[in-house]
């Protein structure tokens, strides 16, 4: 015989037995609809399910929610917010305006939002810019001067000069920004990244697409007064990054020089040619996670990297043919850069090729090194 339900009256007698700072780590982890129904069930649940402790950091994702996202009992609690992840799903009406309803609501108050890390779940549709969800960041950049952290890179939309020169007018406190995102048009051009630069002194962090930079770009990073940078993240998918202008090997280690501790991460996608792959991988550029994902060669980047990335290459991800050649270059890579710390590979690898990263690469934490076909996903190895 199943057992009675607890009375309501007496979950509420419990609840109010706990200590509020207890009940608030419990509710910390609801969505908002069940912390709108926790601030409903007695005077100590509401307290804390309203608390700061509760709201300082907050994911939400727009799919799980049902009706109205935003309760009125809950938005007050907007102000606690510090650090805020929102998930939406673009081509889902529902999902997306229950999006732009919490961004706009920020907008309209005067939050203390330090940071804003935007996701967007499946397929965007057909000819859809995203327009009324990046207006709705523009709105959240123009209410918050104080924002430090910006996140752009999972949103499925072209960003461009307008939403980044935005940025640049309202958040001088600015410390990363990323805006190197999977599209196949990159309309963020150098003369806004170079005013980012100029009206943010203090970012430290940013993730743009290959067309995004220049020359006077990498100029500006090694400028002698600018505030010591940490990470430089460049995707290289779209038509305008294998048509870009050639870095010079110089500026990029006139940057190094400036900021010894910057990483740069690389991705470099199928709309590369082998001469373009090759304009980019420079001998001076700090690269500490390398993400191949080419459509033509693979085995001269591989070789490239162990030979001139072997100080600071600290995470490699190959996905090529399977070939004797990539072997070759894979064990060479392994005996020449002893730091890496992840290395995956997704395609069928040689025994020898494992045996090298286990014999040569003593920090190494996670590999995906298979030695026969299996179906996918591939999970990882993990290391202790």
């Amino acid at each position: 015989m199943a057992k009675p339900l607890i009375p309501s009256h007496t979950i509420a007698e419990l609840g109010e037995q706990l200590p509020e700072e207890v009940l608030a780590l419990i509710f910390r982890h609801l969505p908002l609809r069940d912390r709108a129904a926790a601030a409903r069930v007695c005077r100590a649940w509401a307290t804390a399910a309203t608390s700061s402790i509760v709201w300082h950091n907050t994911s939400i994702s727009c799919d799980d929610e049902g009706g109205s996202i935003l309760p009125p009992c809950l938005s007050a609690c907007l102000d606690h917010i510090h650090n805020l992840r929102l998930v939406c799903a673009p081509s889902r009406k529902p999902s997306r305006q229950a999006a732009i309803e919490i961004l706009t609501a920020l907008a309209g108050r005067t939050p203390g939002l330090r940071a804003l890390r935007l996701e967007g779940l499946g397929e965007k549709p057909l000819f859809d810019a995203g327009r009324d969800i990046l207006e709705a960041v523009q709105a959240i950049c123009k209410a918050t001067p104080a924002l430090l952290h910006l996140d752009l890179r999972s949103l499925p939309f072209t960003l461009d000069d307008a939403l980044v020169l935005q940025v640049a007018r309202c958040c001088p406190e600015l410390l990363s920004l990323f805006l190197d995102n999977p599209t196949l048009v990159d309309n963020v051009g150098p003369y806004s990244i170079l005013k980012l630069l100029k009206a943010c002194p203090h970012l430290c962090a940013l993730g743009l697409h290959l067309a995004s930079l220049s020359r006077a770009v990498l100029e500006a990073l090694a400028a002698p007064d600018r505030a010591p940078f940490t990470l430089l993240a460049v995707r290289c998918a779209s038509p305008e990054d294998a048509r870009v202008t050639p870095l010079p090997d110089e500026a990029w280690e006139a940057v190094s020089r400036r900021h010894p501790g910057i990483a740069v991460e690389l991705e470099l996608e199928p709309a590369l040619s082998t001469q373009s792959v090759e304009n980019i991988l420079q001998p001076s550029v700090p690269v500490v996670a390398l993400n191949l994902n080419l459509s033509g060669d693979s085995v001269g980047p591989v070789l490239f990297a162990a030979h001139h990335y072997a100080a600071t290459l600290r995470a490699l991800e190959v996905r090529a043919s399977a070939s004797a050649e990539l072997n070759a270059a894979l064990e060479e890579l392994a005996a020449r850069c002893s730091g890496l710390r992840e290395i995956h590979c997704f395609c069928v690898v040689s025994p020898a090729v494992l045996s090298a990263f286990r014999a040569h690469c003593p920090r190494l934490r996670s590999y995906t090194l298979k030695l026969r076909r299996e179906p996918h996903p591939w999970p990882p190895t993990l290391l202790p």
